[in-house]
């Protein structure tokens, strides 16, 4: 993230937190205002870790791995013990 990236977020959060106060003004200490104000300092907690974390290039990011969703060979599960589906009872045809 650039410091111009960082900037705009903290203006962001700034307006968030002005917002958020004339809310808490307008509508008291109710649960829907306080999960609001836990939000935004959950905002806050994580803008403060990325202006501490080096940015991460697309080379440092992990290989994409495609998992195929075509059948697995049933010859696998041969012996196999179906927990929670009664347990092994022997042979299956």
């Amino acid at each position: 993230m650039t410091s111009t990236e960082l900037a705009s977020l903290h203006r962001a959060i700034d307006e968030l937190r002005h917002s958020v106060a004339e809310v808490h003004h307008a509508y008291g200490d109710v649960p829907g205002v306080r999960r609001l104000r836990n939000d935004l300092e959950r905002l806050e907690i994580d803008a403060g870790e990325l202006m501490s974390a080096p940015p991460v290039r697309a080379d440092d990011l992990p290989e994409h791995v495609v998992v195929p969703d075509t059948p697995l060979d049933e010859s696998m599960w041969s012996g196999a013990d179906d927990e929670g589906v009664g347990g092994y009872h022997g042979d299956r045809p």
